[in-house]
């Protein structure tokens, strides 16, 4: 018989490869993240550009780089960033082409609420920093750096 058999045992999560486990885990992470985020009117990429701002990064191109994007995606995020009075626009001393960019009070009040975020959408787990060190660890492993 060619075929294996699999036994209500091999199905158990505990029995997974460390892979799948891994990737369940980050798609139901991914969807609690996404819609608690969006539950306070925010994207992930939306998070990412006011965090950068937060600590004083002005300019696009600097944001795309930092945050690993095409500079036409950065752009839509700030674009509707600033639709939603988060993200203030205003022109480059000098240099009409250009623009900084700067978090509003509204992006600054969002930006705070999401803090916490972590805490209150994940689950629990025993030991949090064993869990972010295999996690930097793969993310290293991978070819990921900040």
């Amino acid at each position: 018989m060619d075929e294996q058999t699999v036994t209500a045992d091999d199905q158990r999560p505990e029995n997974w490869p460390i892979g799948r486990l891994l990737a369940v885990a980050s798609r139901a992470v991914e969807r609690s993240w996404a819609q608690a985020l969006e539950q306070r009117g925010l994207t992930h990429a939306g998070l990412i550009v006011l965090h950068f701002l937060d600590a004083g990064i002005t300019s696009q191109a600097e944001l795309a780089r930092l945050a690993r994007v095409e500079a036409q995606t950065m752009s839509r995020t700030i674009d509707r960033l600033e639709r939603e009075g988060l993200v203030a626009r205003s022109p480059y001393p000098g240099d009409r082409r250009r623009h900084v960019l700067s978090i509003t009070a509204a992006g600054r009040e969002a930006f705070a609420g999401a803090r916490n975020l972590e805490r209150d959408v994940f689950p629990a787990v025993d030991d949090p920093e064993a869990l972010r060190a295999a996690l930097l660890q793969i993310v290293a492993a991978v070819g990921v750096r900040g």
